[in-house]
């Protein structure tokens, strides 16, 4: 485990309050554990801009009844075939249908294929879940 260091932190005491109302809603045991958290979302954030390795999913919901989705879907998967390690369908009800794909590689593809996923006609909704791999 690494060394851990301590530092202080200065806060107006409004924004102190609401950080503790946020840690207790997201139930983290404590200050610290919240703070690393945001620290770590935002190197994700600089990861995603500098063209990093990530892992993560992207889910979208589309309706199957969309002219030729299905093959636009499958063909935009199989042009990113590199990057993705898995996908599931799940037929959510008799319109709906609910894609995970699973993936892992270069950030900039990643979001690529997440947002030419989400652009396809028939996509109620898409998003792209990250996270870095070092």
């Amino acid at each position: 485990m690494s060394k851990i260091i301590r530092f202080g932190v200065s806060l107006e005491e409004a924004l102190l309050h609401n950080f503790d109302s946020l840690i207790k809603k997201r139930k983290y045991t404590n200050r610290s554990e919240a703070i690393r958290d945001l620290i770590r979302q935002e190197l994700l954030k600089k990861d995603l801009e500098e063209d990093r390795e990530v892992a993560g999913a992207i889910t979208f919901i589309y309706d199957h009844h969309q002219r030729d989705l299905l093959h636009k879907i499958i063909d935009v998967q199989h042009d990113h075939q590199h990057i993705i390690q898995s996908s599931q369908h799940i037929h959510l009800d008799h319109h709906n249908c609910l894609e995970i794909v699973a993936v892992k590689g270069n950030s900039g593809k990643v979001k690529k294929l997440a947002d030419t996923l989400k652009a396809l006609k028939g996509v109620k909704h898409g998003s792209l879940s990250v996270s870095g791999t070092g």
